[in-house]
């Protein structure tokens, strides 16, 4: 089953089309500037510069260092930091850098290998600053010693290519070239005897040079001790020897034995072992048992930090000569790293109008053990909404595989779970929070499928009636709802502009007073929009009800309440008790109770006489005429509604007693007279009091002229003025009793607009009225307009005027 998996996993990674089959390949030079070129990666990878920003291009390394930089506005790949290949790459033959250039919208993958050239930038160096040999006297020209070569960090031509001796003497010469493996050794050859008695040590310089251009060198003082007698040197059992251990070894376990043999006896025989050289710089991980040649760890090895260890073991005998072998120590991987997650690119929140196959997570795993136990393989906890799917290499793709509702689940936890083929296996996990986020696909929602509000009329302007409600299952922008009237409004539904709506809170308010009998009701159509983009917006139907108020008193239709004079109903003297005599018509505005309305007898001159229905305002006789009852009757109904408070209005009446309806005539006057205004009366009475002002001054001048003219007229002829008069008369006038008593009827009409006097010039005993006196009035050219009517008698004194006192005591009707 895990086999054919991992068949279905190299198909699926071999149909991706999202990666370049082969890698884009460049070189460059170790130690390069900052900023150096290394190539057009846009030109190369078939790539307009324009799309690396558009596609947000950017280099992925395996060790997640950035060794280079990609200039995206031009493709140019650049060196971003110093590269020391001797730092990255140790003693590799070759050394590439590897990384992938990823592109997104869509995802695409460039495999690029930039290979790091070697320059001479390390001389050689010997392991020691003087090396001492002990060489036998006895020993036979040709003979080969070996050295401790010199060690260039550089590889091929950059390396130590030639040894050189300085100054050269006589008895010894360099040789460079390869005996053991393929690998080369120096070796000092013995040209000529030596002879301690002639000289017994000898000194020069061992010069090592590289390759480089220009070449650089490095330098070893060599003293050479000629010994005397011990003419064998060790020989070990193998020139090389090759160990394997487990990375998990534990400190001080033993990897291998090395042996050499001496054929001298005594202490030329004995053997002293100890490390040289460590090629791989490792010393500090082994140490060897100068006696036994054990050589033990120091330390537990890593297997991913180094695969090899390759160590220069001396193996001297008491005479002091020696020899060199080489050990190599293979460190054998052990399942103890569990895989890692590296994740690349991480897309959250994710919109939930994503569709099925997009790709929320681009993430890489990796194993740093080996064979089997660095095989990794990943999968999901229990998921219906994301898979993984394989991109490039070890590369995957959290990807949604059906439709998202933030409504429904607003967030994922996507734990991966990566397991290596190791015994037994190991494992980590990574856990991906995916949020989704909001996106405009619900709209607001009343939580009332109408709303019906109440105002009372005669309101407060911009009272609260009542709020309406919504709500967005969305968030953020796409749930904050906002109110308004809607522009659209049924012609047939009664509308009007008095109402107005919170746009935050949905609070309805009435923006003016209402009247009930004006408008009862009114719908409007609120529309709750939510912020979105585009907003999504719900309508609903708020009603308003006008409730009634006790605002209208009650109109009187009959009698008409005109201003002009009211009609008198004609009862008969003979009618009955219910006889009907008028209804009064009123009406109310108001509707329910405020409407019903109630009639009361307020004034009559005879209350005992008539009687008002409560309900229909009819007028009707209480009991029968009889003759003591006056013949003209006003009445006063008042009509009262039912409201809290209640308002009335009156209504008056006039009533006429008649035995026959022949002797039926308009008076003079009107009862409508008493009930004008008192305006154009005050200007009458200012009028008579200034006409009677006139006439008083007239009457005195007139009196006083006679009175002149008198004397004048007594002094011409001698004669009293009281002979002239008759008898009476003149008794009268000399005791000064003359009477002076004026007869005034008055009749005032305001409704005709005009005021009318009858005035009776003063007469007494022994005068003679005037005919018209007689017959009971003036006629029309006998009327004195605009005279005052005095209410009680004033006596002129003897000139026959009126004293301002008196004048100012009089009233007039």
């Amino acid at each position: 089953m895990a086999m054919a998996r991992q068949v279905l996993c190299v198909c699926a990674l071999l149909s991706v089309p999202l990666a370049r089959s082969q890698p884009i390949r460049y070189s460059v030079a170790e130690e390069a500037d900052s900023g150096s070129l290394v190539g057009n990666l846009a030109q190369d990878a078939a790539l307009p510069p324009a799309q690396l920003s558009a596609r947000r291009a950017r280099l992925l390394a395996e060790d997640g260092r950035q060794h280079f930089r990609l200039d995206r506005a031009s493709g140019r790949l650049v060196v971003a930091d110093r590269l020391d290949r001797e730092q990255l790459c140790a003693q590799s033959d070759t050394c590439t850098l590897a990384f992938e250039l990823l592109l997104a919208d869509p995802l695409q993958f460039f495999r690029v290998e930039v290979a790091l050239h070697d320059i001479n930038d390390h001389s050689p160096v010997f392991p020691a600053e003087r090396v001492t040999l002990r060489i036998l006297e006895t020993s036979d020209p040709g003979s080969r010693f070996p050295l401790e070569g010199a060690l260039d960090l550089d590889i091929g031509s950059n390396s130590v290519q030639a040894y050189s001796i300085f100054p050269k003497n006589q008895y010894f010469t360099v040789s460079y070239g390869s005996r053991i493996t393929g690998k080369k050794s120096i070796e000092l050859v013995l040209e000529k005897p030596l002879d301690r008695e002639e000289q017994a040590e000898v000194d020069f310089s061992l010069i090592a040079v590289d390759g480089g251009s220009p070449p650089k060198s490095g330098t070893t003082q060599v003293h050479i001790v000629v010994l005397d007698v011990n003419d064998n040197a060790p020989i070990f059992t193998q020139e090389e020897y090759i160990g394997k251990v487990l990375e998990n070894m534990p400190k001080g376990s033993v990897v291998l034995t090395v042996m050499a043999t001496d054929r001298d006896t005594g202490i030329n025989g004995d053997m002293s072992y100890e490390f040289s050289q460590v090629v791989s710089q490792s010393d500090s991980a082994f140490e060897i048992d100068s006696i036994t040649g054990e050589i033990k760890l120091t330390k537990p090895l890593d297997f991913e930090a180094a695969g090899t260890h390759e160590l220069s073991v001396r193996a001297t005998d008491g005479g002091g000569l020696s020899a060199i072998c080489k050990v190599l120590v293979e460190v054998l991987d052990v399942n103890d790293n569990a895989p890692e997650l590296v994740v690349s690119s991480f897309s959250s929140p994710l919109p939930e109008n994503s569709a099925p196959g997009t790709v929320v997570a681009l993430f890489t795993v990796r194993d740093r053990d080996a064979g089997a136990n660095g095989k990794v393989s990943c999968a999901l906890d229990d998921q219906l909404v994301f898979s993984l799917r394989p991109a490039y290499k070890n590369y995957y793709e959290l990807v949604t595989v059906s439709a998202l509702d933030r409504e429904e689940t607003a967030q994922y936890i996507v734990t991966v779970t990566a397991a290596d083929a190791g015994s037994p296996p190991l494992t980590s996990s990574h856990t991906f929070t995916v949020a989704i986020s909001d996106i405009n696909d619900n709209a607001p929602v009343f939580n009332q499928s109408s709303y019906t509000m109440y105002v009372r009329e005669n309101n407060v302007p911009s009272v609260l009636v009542g709020a309406v409600s919504a709500a967005d299952a969305d968030v953020g922008l796409n749930a904050k709802v906002t109110y308004s009237l809607s522009a659209g409004q049924a012609a047939e539904r009664p509308w009007c502009s008095c109402l107005s709506v919170n746009s935050e809170s949905g609070q309805v308010f009435v923006l003016r007073a209402l009247d009930y009998e004006q408008l009862r009701q009114s719908e409007v159509v609120v529309s709750a929009s939510d912020a979105g983009s585009p907003p999504l917006r719900a309508n609903v139907t708020v009603r308003l009800l006008v409730l009634d108020e006790n605002d209208n008193a009650p109109l009187v239709l009959y009698p008409a309440p005109d201003s002009g004079p009211a009609s008198s109903e004609l009862v008969p003297v003979s009618a009955e008790a219910g006889y009907l005599v008028s209804k009064v018509v009123a009406v109310d505005a108001d509707s329910g109770q405020n409407s019903w309305l109630s009639y009361h007898l307020l004034r009559a001159t005879d209350p005992g006489l008539f009687a008002v229905a409560a309900q229909s305002g009819e007028v009707r006789l209480r009991r029968p005429v009889t003759d003591r009852d006056s013949v003209k009757h006003k009445l006063v109904v008042l009509v009262r509604d039912n409201g809290r408070p209640p308002l009335s209005a009156t209504a008056a009446l006039s009533a006429l007693l008649l035995k026959d309806f022949s002797d039926l005539r308009q008076p003079h006057g009107s009862p409508a007279t008493d009930d004008q205004p008192g305006s154009l009366t005050t200007y009458l009475i200012l009028a008579l009091v200034s006409v009677s002002l006139l006439f008083l001054a007239s009457t005195a001048a007139f009196v006083a002229r006679r009175l002149c003219k008198r004397k004048e007229l007594k002094a011409a002829h001698g004669l009293d003025g009281a002979d002239n008069l008759p008898s009476g008369l003149a008794e009268a006038a000399a005791a000064g009793t003359l009477p002076h008593p004026y007869c005034y009827e008055i009749s005032l009409t305001t409704g005709s607009g005009n005021s009318e006097f009858k005035f009776l010039k003063p007469f007494g005993p022994g005068l003679t009225p005037q005919p018209w006196a007689m017959a009971g009035g003036p006629s029309e050219e006998q009327v004195f307009p605009c005279v005052p009517v005095p209410t009680e008698d004033v006596t002129p004194d003897d000139a026959g005027t009126v004293s301002a006192e008196q004048f100012n005591r009089l009233s007039f009707n």
